[in-house]
């Protein structure tokens, strides 16, 4: 569903133009909220839903739990699609994942991540390192 990446800019406005490929798949109802790596996600409504129903199950007297309660709900959002396929991006969630013009979107299959790109390619160089021991792979049968 979600696949691949794409570099778009943020208008004065804090609106970003979501991928054509990816909006049919966004609504109704997504919901934008911040990711655990600095960098936002933008979940599909059924995604949202089986995250939400997973995490409630989880005990509030769990720290980590909680953690992740603040988290995800805290700032959570319910994204339209204006007619030229925007989305707009609260000053809160921008300001969390350090966006300012360029955003990289990259798909991650049932949802989407929204990164500064210099941050996602940070992140993806320490994958690539952490992938090259070969333990995990062997484990993962790749």
């Amino acid at each position: 569903m979600f696949w691949g990446e794409y570099s778009h800019q943020l208008d004065e406005k804090g609106r970003l133009i979501i991928p054509a490929r990816y909006r049919s798949h966004l609504t109704p109802q997504a919901i934008l909220t911040r990711g655990l790596d600095r960098n936002l996600v933008i979940y599909p409504q059924d995604t949202w839903r089986d995250l939400s129903e997973h995490l409630n199950q989880m005990p509030i007297t769990h720290p980590t739990a909680r953690a992740l309660r603040r988290l995800l709900f805290s700032g959570a959002v319910e994204l339209t699609l204006d007619r030229q396929g925007r989305v707009s991006i609260p000053g809160y969630l921008r300001d969390y994942a350090s966006l300012h013009s360029e955003v990289l979107i990259a798909g991650m299959e049932t949802f989407l991540e929204l990164w500064e790109p210099g941050h996602w390619r940070s992140t993806l160089n320490h994958v690539s390192e952490s992938l090259a021991e070969a333990e995990q792979l062997l484990k993962l049968s790749l």
